[in-house]
């Protein structure tokens, strides 16, 4: 059976501001909430007595509110009586409004499509993107309704068909990542005491694995070792992995190197600090492609960092032996890794440092990534001298694949070498 409650609602109101006393009507763990269209100061109502206190309209108030408060219950057990138990609470609140001749309007800031704009407006410019690619979505399944959805009506039903709706034109991931974008607006609204309903707690959102993105140490050191027609770029590859797979964006925008050795940085994706030692194959690539205003000339040269990071993913995928053809020499690529983009710097260094043991907790750290709780997180970041360590390992490991490999290929050519000379005589 539902029930009621007087309930002043100061969620959304500033500090001595008047805020609006509603009904709330509760049922099986949801609240929808009733506006009386009566506004009072916090100081003004009673939470124990259920009353308003200090006005100098005080007993007007206090008899509307009763009477409203009697009528809106007289409504609820003539609806136990026609056992109408299947109603949810926004249910049996727009029931009670049409009942009562109530207006029942929810405030504006209470539904959820303006949440979810205060939400996304809150984030940095690549973050906003994706959660308003999130809101085109939802307009395209719900056209105008979306605008009077409220966080009460996102039933575990409601998610289930709206997942079945993006499975249309969407992949597993990206349905994932729309369903996760409205999960961090019901936190956020949970959090502001803008609603206590939650249907994320039985509408699991499972992760997919995604296809492998990292290289073996035998791979990368051919990568390393590879002829490649545009320098450049493997260099930023490799820069890229001797810094624990920064993204290009934190690159292009490095300002300088600090006294003690170390690039320090928030990371643009997460607002992160990082501080990582520049190893000597790190300075080497730095000082080949020196910047006059910033650490790298790469932003002087290009100016959209986007067109930069394409231009980069395009060339790794060249890398590699190719044939000439027809008359203008068209050539025809045989890739070593036909996918690879510089993203992959960061996943192999991950596989790499687990393959050399390092605790995954010293892994997380380097990456930007939590691990346990809090306060273990912040006795990892603070421990910079393991980060340090721990890519230095990485880096001797792969310098000693290299260098495999460049002795192995040199006994070959000496060895064909020797065999053609011997054949000639």
């Amino acid at each position: 059976m539902a029930t009621s409650n007087l309930y002043l609602d100061c969620r959304a109101v500033g500090k001595g501001q008047p805020a609006p006393l509603k009904i709330s009507i509760n049922k099986r763990g949801r609240t929808a909430l009733i506006p009386l269209d009566v506004r009072i100061l916090p100081s003004q109502w009673d939470k124990r007595a259920r009353k308003i206190i200090d006005h100098p309209n005080k007993r007007y108030l206090n008899a509307y509110i009763t009477k409203r408060k009697l009528e809106i219950e007289a409504i609820l057990l003539s609806m136990y009586d026609d056992a109408c138990t299947r109603m949810t609470a926004q249910q049996i609140k727009e029931y009670v409004c049409a009942k009562l001749k109530l207006n029942g309007a929810v405030e504006q800031s209470d539904l959820f499509a303006e949440r979810f704009l205060q939400f996304a407006n809150s984030k940095s410019a690549s973050t906003k993107r994706v959660y308003l690619y999130t809101y085109s979505r939802l307009q395209a399944y719900l056209g105008k309704k979306l605008q009077t959805l409220q966080f009460e009506d996102i039933t575990t039903e409601w998610l289930t068909e709206f997942e079945n709706f993006l499975a249309k034109t969407a992949t597993k991931n990206t349905r994932n990542i729309h369903l996760r974008n409205m999960r961090s607006v019901f936190n956020e609204a949970i959090d502001n005491g803008v609603t206590t309903f939650y249907p994320f707690r039985r509408f699991p959102i499972r992760p997919v694995a995604t296809a492998k993105r990292s290289l073996s140490i035998l791979q990368l050191a051919m990568l390393f070792n590879a002829d490649c027609e545009l320098p450049e770029y493997l260099d930023i590859f490799k820069l890229v992995f001797y810094l624990i797979g920064i993204n290009v964006i934190d690159l292009y925008n490095l300002n300088d190197i600090t006294s003690e050795g170390r690039i320090e940085y928030h990371r643009a994706k997460t607002k992160r600090f990082y501080s990582i030692r520049v190893e000597p194959e790190a300075l080497q690539i730095i000082n080949r492609y020196q910047g006059k205003k910033r650490l790298l000339n790469i932003s002087e040269r290009c100016s959209n960092h986007r067109n930069y990071i394409h231009r980069i993913n395009e060339a790794l995928q060249h890398i590699g032996p190719y044939t000439k053809h027809g008359r203008g020499g068209k050539r025809n690529y045989k890739p070593l890794f036909p996918n690879l983009t510089t993203y992959w710097a960061r996943h192999t260094w991950a596989t790499i440092a687990a393959e050399l043991d390092i605790p995954k907790e010293t892994i997380a750290a380097a990456l930007g990534h939590s691990i346990g709780n809090p306060t273990t997180s912040i006795y990892i970041d603070f421990n910079i001298k393991k980060i340090d360590e721990a890519n230095r390992k990485v880096i001797d490991c792969v310098n000693a694949a290299q260098l495999v490999l460049w002795i192995t290929d040199y006994i070959e050519k000496v060895t064909s070498a020797f065999t053609a000379n011997a054949t000639n005589h």
